[in-house]
């Protein structure tokens, strides 16, 4: 089957159909799900592309609600071209990119309609867009802000004052608000160690930073009444105060990252500069615990957080990681660094679907058509093998389990083994606008 092709029907040993995986054919009509047959009930009919992909694991595609794609003014770091392509490849059939690091970044009506302009005719898969904090008039997922130095001047971070102004714009709106949660509680320690050493680094964002960060959101969230929502969570330590905000009905959600769940401070060698990312990469009994948390339910989700620059900007010549700019870039490979670590802890690919596609399709209102394996659905599809292995570079040397064979975009093939369609597929997402919907 060329690649583009419309896609009639999949055929598998093993289709992922709620909790349960079992021989079954998807059949699409006009890109999407119409229905899900056993093998006996289905007959090919005249004209029916069936894509047969016998043992592989079928399931929805990943939705990846946390990407850095930086386009417009920053492409030389990643545009919509490769980012989406990276995701095609990763079985991720929808991103959804931050306002930042683009310039200029998404704060005003202007700037999400140069962005919208930018992105038109690049994208190998689906693409929505969060906002920043600021309100205006056109529709995004949700708005993000932070809560610290964003890392970029054109992206300050905000005051309480802002915070509070915010919230009552959003109340009623049923929009979510994002928060970066670490805050400045002390003075840095980054010159008084060696810069090349990565504990110097984490030392200089120590847990108590997100602690306090998430005990202002979760204040907020109560007093407000609006939907909250912490990216990259990386420490342990704030999970209590989480759990306790949502028993008392605070509106809260949390996600954490494939680097937070696969790194560990232990292993990052001196001048590894690759690593830094804020909040940092911490040790690996507060690692196990973010596992337990996810398995609990207490973390809803897993992204990326796909953050990537050029190399100059890692400083890896020096090796300071007190100077080197700040992400992890892991779009491509967050399907088989999470089963790799998952599958070992007694997760299921039931999980994987919940965690990667289901929570963070509802976290930006996609959940009606992204994120599920079911009639009407847009006919999204990962097609994979979770048992077979590949070193994820020979830079790394990491062996990882899970490789995407194809993925199907709304009933298009748009990547098949290393190759993807010759022209984007992917079309813009704009959230449906609901009564008093917070707008840029």
């Amino acid at each position: 089957m060329e690649l583009g092709s419309v896609v009639s029907a999949v055929r598998s040993k093993r289709v992922l159909i709620g909790n349960d995986v079992r021989p079954a054919v998807v059949i699409i009509k006009d890109g999407k799900i119409h229905q899900i047959l056993s093998e006996s009930n289905f007959s090919v009919g005249v004209g029916c592309e069936v894509l047969d992909v016998g043992d592989s694991v079928v399931m929805p595609g990943i939705v990846d609600s946390h990407v850095h794609v930086n386009e417009p003014g920053r492409t030389s770091w990643e545009g919509f071209w490769t980012a989406t392509k990276a995701a095609a490849a990763g079985g991720v059939t929808t991103i959804v990119d931050m306002p930042l690091n683009s310039i200029p970044p998404t704060t005003t009506l202007g700037n999400f309609h140069e962005k919208l302009r930018e992105a038109t005719g690049k994208c190998f898969v689906d693409t929505a867009f969060w906002g920043g904090v600021i309100p205006g008039n056109q529709v995004v997922a949700g708005f993000k802000c932070f809560l610290i130095h964003s890392g970029v001047e054109e992206f300050p971070h905000v005051t309480n004052c802002d915070l509070h102004a915010a919230m009552k714009q959003l109340q009623g709106t049923g929009s979510v608000l994002l928060f970066h949660a670490e805050l400045d509680v002390q003075q840095t320690t980054e010159e008084s160690g060696d810069p090349s050493q990565y504990s110097t680094f984490l030392e200089s964002r120590p847990d108590v930073m997100e602690v306090e960060a998430i005990r202002t959101v979760t204040e907020l969230c109560l007093q407000y009444q609006v939907r909250c929502h912490i990216v990259h969570l990386s420490s342990a330590k704030p999970l209590k105060l989480i759990q306790k905000a949502r028993q008392a009905g605070a509106p809260l959600t949390v996600e954490t990252t494939h680097h937070y769940l696969s790194l560990c401070a232990e292993n990052i060698p001196a001048g590894a500069t690759q690593f830094k990312c804020c909040p940092p990469i911490r040790g690996s009994n507060n690692q196990e615990q973010l596992w337990s948390a996810l398995k609990a339910g207490q973390i809803d989700m897993v992204v990326s957080d796909h953050s990537p620059c050029t190399p100059d900007l890692k400083k890896l010549d020096t090796g300071d990681f007190s100077q080197a700019w700040g992400g992890i870039s892991s779009l491509q490979f967050g399907l088989p660094l999470f089963w790799s670590s998952a599958k070992k802890r007694g997760f299921q690919l039931s999980d994987v679907v919940r965690l990667l596609s289901r929570k963070t399709a509802q976290l930006c209102g996609l959940d009606n058509q992204k994120g599920s394996l079911g009639p009407g659905y847009d006919a999204d599809l990962v097609i994979w093998d979770p048992e077979r292995e590949f070193e994820i570079t020979p830079y790394l040397g990491i062996t990882l389990q899970g490789v995407v064979y194809a993925t199907i975009l709304r009933g298009r093939l748009v990547y098949k083994e290393g190759s993807f369609c010759p022209e984007p597929l992917g079309k813009h997402l704009l959230i449906p606008q609901r009564k008093n919907q917070a707008q840029l």
